[in-house]
């Protein structure tokens, strides 16, 4: 089979999955402009070459992820899989390469989103969305601790223990999770969240800049996603549906 050319727009903060392993959910475009997503992804356990950034170019030998039924959905062939950057698209021009791509088809409408969503001839699970306001951008405080069965799970496995880089310690969970209230073209309101892994890593970089200090780490970042982002007027959000059910609680990638 050929390889399977994706260029990545979306990679999630790490996650514990029901197999008891940490994983990744990336999500990009193909080189017609239309979506996948590649789930699940070893990120952390992939060597230095093949961990991909935002805006890179990636080759990798994908088959349908048949336990999702989602269209986009597919998987690596194997985890152990290779995946190979093969390029990267800058933001020169003010991002006109990345825009021909990633821009093609944009809702503005939550209600026809939903609705696309919930058809079963078309379950969009992935789009653009771009909102008419950003009202806010808050952070929601949940458990801060991995559930200990499935860490425990992890010990039994020794999924702790690679031949590269030696002892794997699972990634810190993040004690918050950030959210966007946003209004649609017809001023439908909706919370969504972020899930993306460089969001969680400004967390961290910050509450180090702080000492610790959650409240000021939590600051910087709403300082940044909603007093600098939002004021653009061309945002745009990566947008993801729910797995099994449709809620007014949206997951933003």
């Amino acid at each position: 089979m050929p390889l399977t050319k994706v260029l990545i727009t979306v990679k999630t903060y790490p996650t514990l999955s029901a197999k008891y392993d940490e994983l990744v959910c990336t999500a990009g475009f193909l080189e017609d402009g239309s979506w996948i997503r590649i789930y699940p992804v070893p990120f952390r356990k992939k060597s230095y070459n093949e961990q991909y950034k935002k805006y890179d170019w990636i080759e990798v030998d994908l088959v349908k992820n048949t336990s999702d039924f989602r269209p986009e959905s597919f998987r690596l062939k194997s985890l152990d899989t290779e995946i190979k950057v093969i390029g990267h698209i800058d933001t020169k021009n003010n991002w006109e390469e990345r825009k021909k791509i990633c821009l093609r088809k944009i809702y503005k409408n939550l209600t026809e989103l939903i609705t696309e969503a919930k058809d079963n001839n078309i379950c969009t699970s992935l789009a653009v969305f771009k909102p008419t306001e950003v009202l806010d951008f808050y952070a929601e405080e949940v458990e801060r601790e991995w559930d200990q069965n499935k860490l425990n799970k992890l010990n039994q496995l020794n999924l702790f223990e690679t031949v590269k880089q030696g002892k794997f310690k699972v990634v810190q969970k993040l004690p918050y999770k950030f959210k966007f209230k946003l209004l649609d073209n017809e001023g439908k309101e909706s919370n969504m969240m972020i899930e993306d892994w460089e969001t969680g890593q400004l967390y961290w970089k910050c509450l180090a800049r702080h000492k610790g200090d959650e409240q000021k780490a939590i600051a910087d970042v709403r300082k940044k996603y909603f007093d600098d982002f939002s004021q653009s007027k061309d945002l745009h959000f990566f947008y993801a549906l729910l797995k099994h059910i449709i809620t007014p609680q949206k997951i933003l990638l």
